[in-house]
């Protein structure tokens, strides 16, 4: 457990001395992530706001006060690496385009995920937000956003695929009201019952 822990903290320092995109970043680069060994559930994201990149903390924004309460959890439980990961697909803001903020830089994915996530074995639960989280963690789905996010019992338990939490969705919200009434009772019900547990299966967090 202990070679695990230093290769992890190994890599994050990596993670977060990366300049690779260092030209395309109007800001410059601030990777914005978070995890540890232990955590059981992945919030796998499209990439960090100019709010969160001013903050060095992953949803510090409106997107994230939405996300918590979907997933019915405090501020405490969100932010504690031991139980949840964060790891956008790209970790630094990418800049703002004609209709929001850009896509994330696709080296970022490439380059870290696939060694971040290979240091995450107690995971029980993955929620993927948005369509480049969804290309990358369910490459079989098919279809729209919406039609992915409503076929989400395909996925269930392990893998949900959400919309993303931003106010800019808001219509989405409203054209789509069986995600509230059908998805969201379901997904806070999961998610207590992971954090529930211990990697044995026997303790209790409280929440």
């Amino acid at each position: 457990m202990s070679g695990t822990r230093g290769s992890l903290g190994k890599l994050v320092r990596e993670v977060r001395a990366c300049t690779l995109c260092a030209e395309h970043l109007p800001l410059g680069p601030r990777p914005v992530f978070q995890l540890a060994s232990t955590s059981r559930i992945l919030i796998a994201g499209q990439a960090p706001g100019r709010k969160v990149h001013a903050s060095g903390r992953p949803f510090t924004d409106a997107s994230g006060d939405r996300l918590r309460e979907w997933l019915g959890v405090t501020n405490e439980v969100f932010y504690d690496a031991a139980r949840c990961a964060i790891l956008p697909m790209g970790f630094c803001y990418p800049g703002t385009g004609r209709s929001g903020d850009l896509p994330p830089r696709p080296e970022c994915a490439a380059t870290w995920r696939a060694q971040l996530l290979r240091q995450l074995p107690e995971l029980r639960l993955t929620l993927v937000i948005g369509q480049y989280a969804i290309a990358y963690h369910l490459p079989e789905a098919r279809g729209t956003l919406t039609e992915t996010v409503r076929g989400w019992r395909a996925h269930w338990p392990t893998v949900v695929p959400l919309p993303h939490p931003s106010p800019r969705n808001n219509l989405w919200l409203r054209r789509n009201p069986w995600f509230a009434k059908e998805l969201l009772p379901r997904l806070r019900e999961r998610v207590a019952e992971v954090l529930a547990a211990t990697a044995g299966g026997r303790e209790q967090i409280e929440l």
